[in-house]
């Protein structure tokens, strides 16, 4: 499934405002870039932005689907 340019902005709005929710809206909220965006947030705002921004921009969260869950190279 792929994201409209409007979700993308929503979501990275919301990131910036609060960061795990926005990876949430994006990732879920049991995944593992969720829990490392939270405790990013936890620890500092800024790395809770920075990761987040990166988590709902880079990471493709299709890789996951079908038990596949290791990253390969491309």
């Amino acid at each position: 499934m792929v994201a409209t340019r409007c979700e993308i902005l929503c979501e990275i709005l919301i990131a910036i405002l609060i960061p795990p929710l926005g990876v949430c809206f994006r990732h879920g909220c049991c995944s593992a870039e969720f829990f490392i965006c939270l405790l990013l947030t936890i620890l500092g705002y800024v790395p809770g932005i920075i990761y987040a921004l990166y988590a709902i921009l880079f990471v493709d969260r299709d890789m996951y689907r079908d038990g596949d869950y290791y990253y390969t190279l491309a």
